[in-house]
């Protein structure tokens, strides 16, 4: 189930028709509802289910102190939901939130799932947020050879000169129909422009709030 407003929300998620386990609890998967990546699990009762409805805000059932908890109530990192699904058992959640700060982690991490044989490593989202996380990883660690390195040594003029050759070359496969050639250019194209967003400080967020804003 989806959904972009509080009322909706409402009707879309039975609260009293989820299946909780014997400890009346139920999983919840935390997502970002931008680039999606996986930012944390935590379990919920009926009454934090409800309570996230209500305030549009996550709250969770803490098995260590029995007792609620509001995310974020003490960081200041809260996580506005944006929509609410549930699967097909009816026994597991899917929260797709707007996380405040962009830590969702206690340890001030992004995410939870932040691990990579025990050593910290940024958790994967869409694969737009994954190249662009290597393009800024050379463009503050720069690798001899690369081809990013070199781009973003050239500045604007070789940049943008690349924007505009891919952009023409997008333009002529679209033309030609062909649909192996329009998807390879389509990539080249969104390749050079992170390049672009990485070499101007944008992050890739920024767009993805825009066109998320321009959506509603």
């Amino acid at each position: 189930m989806y959904s972009n407003d509080l009322y909706s929300l409402h009707d879309a998620i039975p609260v009293e028709e989820i299946r909780y386990d014997e400890r009346g609890l139920v999983p919840a998967i935390i997502q970002d509802y931008l680039d999606g990546t996986v930012l944390m699990m935590a379990w919920m009762n009926r009454e934090s289910l409800q309570k996230t409805l209500d305030t549009r805000e996550t709250w969770f059932w803490s098995r260590s102190r029995q007792e609620l908890w509001h995310k974020g109530a003490t960081s200041g990192h809260i996580q506005k939901v944006q929509s609410i699904r549930y699967d097909c058992d009816s026994d597991a959640l899917l929260i797709s939130v707007e996380q405040v700060g962009d830590i969702a982690c206690h340890t001030g991490e992004r995410s939870c799932f932040h691990q990579v044989d025990g050593k910290i490593n940024p958790p994967p989202g869409d694969t737009l947020s994954q190249l662009f996380q290597v393009i800024c990883d050379r463009r503050d660690n720069p690798t001899e050879g690369s081809y990013t390195n070199k781009l973003l040594a050239g500045g604007d003029n070789k940049i943008l000169k690349k924007i505009g050759e891919e952009t023409a070359e997008v333009v002529m496969a679209f033309k030609d129909d062909e649909a192996d050639a329009i998807a390879g250019e389509v990539a080249d194209l969104l390749y050079h422009t992170l390049v672009a967003l990485a070499h101007h400080q944008v992050d890739l967020t920024a767009v993805y709030r825009k066109l998320q804003e321009r959506r509603r």
